[in-house]
């Protein structure tokens, strides 16, 4: 306790030197924990996306095509429709699932409130592959899906902005495009995609209701589709299912061999992983990068027990000299190292903390602090303590005692 106790004195005696020796350290944990934060807030983020989106997912498209130099739309030759989804889930057994939709924008009206929305026609699989559940009410089924019933399915946001408190949405009728629809179903919130849309700002309508009534196809192609939202049963199986419907809708829409296939799919799963596996490295470089700024913080502290080493060469030698042995007087120089640095620590630490607490909070970024990744800068900073409080000390210790005496 009495080195305690001296080194502690000695730190108070040069106060000022003492809080701007500490400045690199509060700087390099604080931006170390708040990088650490950042991406582990990031890689949250795309678990949550992946989670709401369902897993082990593949979407299929139609390509877009060129007629006499001019570019088409998507899927202007080539679309797809029910046979495929039909024929898809007959003929790939590890295809659990086939989500059938068409989407388009309309006004969705209720009494005096409108409010502009994302209109989604879907099959009863739809909710299955993208993993969306409802809240509360039910969903359709697949007699309302044929029939083209006037029932729709409510996201979060258009109940909010159309009846306050989106429990109050379900049984009432709502009219888009003049059609009147029966909300029987309120969505559970899935928050944000990968593009940051709002995928709560929806209304899910059977398919058949969507292309016969709402978003206006003629009865030719009521059985239209413009995207198919495929659940495969494994990951492993994922590259096979997609060269299997490949072939199969190349063969189905009679696509000569070698001709570039009209159908794009895309392996949602391993692009939301590829993300995060890049947020991952992106975060580790920040942290590496902040790390830098806490050893630049400790040099600090070890050129600053160097300077007070020869300050107080004549008080070390006078202690050795009245029977203060070597290892004494390197443990104090160590334990007033360390203890610049912890102080430092504690004060980047609480400076991190409101950083965090701003970002998250009164920015809106996606934050994860971590109590681990806190615990172990704060160690490392002691470590770094003793790692660059060692060299100071040390010579400190060996110091001849008549030549200590001596210095002017």
């Amino acid at each position: 306790m009495t080195l305690v106790s001296t080194a502690l004195l000695s730190l108070r005696r040069n106060l000022l030197r003492s809080i701007l020796t500490t400045l690199g350290i509060i700087i390099g944990i604080s931006a170390v924990i708040v990088m650490f934060a950042l991406g582990e807030g990031a890689q949250r983020q795309v678990e949550s996306q992946i989670e709401s989106l369902g897993t082990n997912l593949l979407i299929v498209r139609a390509n877009s095509v060129s007629s006499g130099g001019a570019r088409q739309a998507a899927g202007n030759i080539n679309r797809l429709d029910m046979k495929d989804v039909d024929a898809i889930k007959r003929e790939i057994p590890e295809v659990v699932a086939v989500g059938a939709s068409v989407n388009g924008q309309a006004q969705v009206v209720s009494g005096n409130q409108n409010w502009n929305t994302g209109i989604q026609g879907g099959n009863t699989d739809y909710l299955v592959a993208t993993n969306w559940e409802v809240a509360s009410g039910r969903a359709f089924n697949d007699s309302e899906v044929r029939s083209g019933a006037k029932v729709a399915l409510m996201g979060q946001t258009v109940a909010k902005e159309l009846f306050g408190d989106a429990e109050l949405a379900l049984g009432e009728v709502v009219r888009v495009n003049k059609v009147p629809l029966t909300v029987i179903g309120l969505l559970k919130g899935k928050g944000q995609d990968m593009r940051g849309m709002d995928q709560d700002d929806t209304l899910i309508l059977p398919l058949s209701t969507a292309n016969r009534r709402v978003i206006g196809a003629s009865g030719s192609n009521v059985n239209r589709v413009s995207r198919l939202t495929v659940a495969v049963d494994q990951e492993p199986n994922m590259e096979y299912v997609t060269e299997q419907m490949t072939q199969l809708l190349n063969q189905r829409h009679r696509v000569a061999a070698g001709q570039v296939s009209p159908f794009r799919i895309m392996n949602l799963t391993a692009m939301l992983s590829t993300r995060a596996e890049a947020n991952k490295v992106f975060s580790m470089l920040l942290a590496g990068v902040a790390g830098v700024s806490l050893l630049v913080g400790g040099i600090g502290v070890m050129n600053i027990m160097l300077v007070s080493v020869t300050e107080r060469t004549r008080e070390i030698g006078l202690r050795m000299a009245v029977g203060a042995q070597p290892r004494h007087i390197l443990l104090q120089f160590l334990i007033e190292s360390v203890t610049l640095c912890l102080i430092g620590a504690l004060l980047g630490v609480t400076l991190s903390l409101t950083a965090v607490a701003v970002m998250q909070y009164g920015v809106g970024w996606e934050m994860a602090l971590s109590p681990g990744i806190i615990l172990i800068s704060v160690l490392g900073t002691g470590l770094i303590g003793v790692g660059f409080g060692f060299y100071p000390a040390y010579k400190a210790a060996n110091l001849d005692p008549i030549e200590a005496l001596r210095f002017e």
